[in-house]
């Protein structure tokens, strides 16, 4: 049965076993996406095992290792030996659940179990076509940001290509100076995960867009197809030289979206209140709910 020692890092070179695994089981938490993964490796120490058609993921941060639920066909022997696996690990949530379908099952076959929800990582998914049009009175305040913004700022839309990744870079930079990404480790590591991204944007499939203010880069996205009917936005960033840019990103890369995508996953707000906040104004059209399980609830 599985054991520690089957466990690998996760490469780049592994993308297309996560890719094939995903379109079997397709995820619904960005979490368990290859380029969250492989960008947030450096930080989270990344592993994975495959066995009986299942994909096994852990992350170790800053010493402590947290397993997830088996992602592939139902499998009690394979789920309750993660679990088992977890048991021996020093830390206070040593197994997430990330597949909400995970959660029902659970629920009748190891109803003793106590799972609790993690709202700092529950994900907001909104519809593409409220991003995208704003419209009612619920959006009101976000509509007058954007037509304040359209008023007094010049601006143009490109498509992040080969040709101006190195803008972005720049611009980047410039984002993490007014940050100060060295001062908070947070921003420290998502910078590197950005810049990751950045630096194989072709290889990962990934999607972008900028927005330039007197043609200089002013706020980027950086996106990709999820599932058959949802985006995920990665990475979205702004500089305060022009108020309302943020909501022009926001919007534009809605209205970029194919009509496929339904919905729009803008990743959670990691518990910080402000950013909570920005991602309830929008109204999320519903929750992508995380759960963890403690050490003495096995």
């Amino acid at each position: 049965m599985l054991d520690l020692d089957d466990f690998k890092p996760v490469t780049l070179d592994d993308q297309e076993i996560f890719r094939e695994q995903y379109r079997q089981y397709p995820q619904v938490h960005s979490d368990n996406t290859f380029t969250n993964i492989v960008c947030w490796n450096h930080y989270a120490h990344y592993q994975y095992a495959t066995l009986r058609g299942s994909l096994v993921i852990l992350s170790t941060i800053d010493g402590k290792t947290a397993f997830r639920d088996p992602i592939g066909p139902r499998d009690p022997e394979l789920f309750d030996r993660v679990l088992e696996l977890a048991g021996e690990v020093e830390q206070k949530r040593p197994f997430y659940i990330l597949n909400p379908s995970t959660i029902a099952w659970l629920r009748e076959y190891r109803p003793d179990l106590t799972l609790h929800p993690d709202r700092d990582d529950a994900e907001y998914v909104y519809l593409r076509s409220d991003l995208a049009d704003l419209p009612g009175k619920d959006y009101l305040s976000i509509r007058r940001q954007l037509n304040r913004f359209n008023k007094h700022c010049t601006s143009t839309v490109e498509a992040i290509t080969a040709a101006n990744l190195e803008e972005v870079r720049t611009f980047l930079n410039r984002w993490c100076l007014w940050k100060n990404c060295d001062a908070q480790e947070i921003l420290s590591s998502e910078r590197d995960a950005v810049f990751y991204a950045i630096a194989h944007f072709q290889r990962l499939e990934l999607s972008g867009l900028v927005v330039k203010v007197d043609g200089e880069i002013g706020a980027m996205a950086i996106y990709e197809q999820m599932t058959p009917d949802t985006a995920l936005v990665h990475y979205e960033k702004g500089l305060p030289d022009c108020e309302g840019i943020y909501k022009a990103i926001n919007v534009e890369t809605a209205r970029h979206l194919p009509e496929s995508c339904t919905y729009v996953n803008r990743e959670s707000d990691i518990g910080l209140p402000g950013l909570r906040e920005a991602k309830t104004r929008y109204h999320p059209h519903h929750m992508i709910d995380a759960w963890y399980i403690k050490p003495e609830d096995f």
